[in-house]
């Protein structure tokens, strides 16, 4: 079985609803998952942003995110919302905690891939994603986007080849079917290309 962490960070809610639903596409394709939220850094009247955020912090019903999910999933989806076109500091602490993973080698051929959420349409959701990609290159891990591999990707709500992206509109706009059905995409293509990895490599 392919094992899958989705890994997130959500300050309003909608990066979370892209979690879920990445979380049930894996699961949906035979995938073990596990649905983790990175801690809160930021003080609370800080980080409670937006219609919902009050709300979000106090519970979103997953549980906190931890090194071992990396080391243990085969597949790993990160979340996040977009800060100044770059990843909330709130996951990026998270990356920055698995120096002994890197070290050991542990995190070498995962497949990863990663998704986000802005306010407005050019809110840097491209940049957020590129800069994620960063962080894999050093791991040495199997980077797999949605690309323009299914039709969902040319939907008009969503159509980033790099990753799903979502526009709340200054929070006020949840993530809609389109958003929803590019999500559950690229977490499908995600574990198929781990299982198929995992096949080859037993074979071998």
């Amino acid at each position: 079985m392919t094992n899958v962490a989705v890994i997130y960070y959500s300050s309003t809610g909608h990066v979370h609803t892209l979690a879920e639903s990445a979380a049930a596409a894996a699961e949906k394709a035979g995938a073990e998952v596990r649905l983790r939220r990175v801690p809160e850094t930021a003080a609370e009247a800080t980080a409670a942003t937006g219609p919902e955020g009050a709300e979000q912090l106090a519970a979103d019903g997953a549980a906190v995110a931890r090194v071992e999910d990396l080391d243990w999933a085969d597949v790993i989806l990160f979340g996040t919302p977009t800060r100044f076109g770059l990843p909330a500091a709130q996951l990026k602490a998270f990356i920055d905690s698995t120096g002994e993973l890197w070290r050991k080698g542990r995190l070498v051929n995962k497949v990863v891939s990663s998704f986000t959420s802005t306010s407005t349409s050019h809110g840097g959701q491209e940049s957020t994603l590129l800069a994620l990609n960063n962080t894999f290159y050093h791991w040495g891990a199997i980077i797999v986007p949605p690309g323009y591999a299914d039709p969902v990707q040319f939907a008009t709500d969503n159509g980033n080849p790099y990753g799903t992206s979502h526009v709340s509109h200054g929070g006020t706009t949840p993530p809609g079917e389109e958003n929803l059905g590019a999500i559950e995409f690229q977490a499908r293509r995600a574990v198929e290309i781990a299982t198929a990895l995992k096949t080859g490599l037993q074979a071998a």
